[in-house]
């Protein structure tokens, strides 16, 4: 959960609460104008997502009875921080039949939970690997 509490009257945050709206870099929402952009002040590090974003979209998620969106924005909180080669890493284990067993994807858990603090995906990861093991997915299949 994000550190203030936010519900659905919150929402869009960009309209409702664009105080909270903020940059990788702290920059707020009126900072980032069209001369701000020209001027060379704007950096694309300012236009990324945060984790205390998606972290307030699952606030108001959770508010709107969608759990699963919810989780889903929290998983994504903890990706946001992530090199993007250890996604694609992950991302390419978790397609079927392409793990060789389950132990490729418990590693992977054990990578995002040990390196990285992602508890939320770690467990997605793992539960993967139970529901792969049980259909039989870990067989190439193309």
């Amino acid at each position: 959960m994000s550190k203030d509490k936010l519900g659905i009257a919150d929402y869009p945050l960009a309209e409702r609460r664009p105080e909270l709206v903020r940059g990788r870099r702290g920059k707020g929402l009126a900072e980032l104008t069209l001369d701000e952009v020209l001027s060379g002040a704007v950096e694309m590090e300012d236009l990324r997502i945060t984790p205390e974003a998606l972290l307030q979209q699952a606030d108001i998620a959770r508010d709107a009875n969608r759990a699963t969106l919810a989780g889903n924005f929290e998983r994504a909180s903890e990706m946001a921080d992530l090199p993007q080669d250890f996604i694609m890493e992950v991302y390419e284990l978790l397609r079927p039949g392409r793990a060789p067993d389950k132990g490729a994807l418990e590693a992977a858990a054990a990578r995002l939970r040990d390196e990285y603090g992602a508890e939320r995906l770690a467990q997605f990861v793992e539960e993967a690997g139970q529901v792969y093991e049980r259909r039989g997915l870990f067989t190439f299949r193309f």
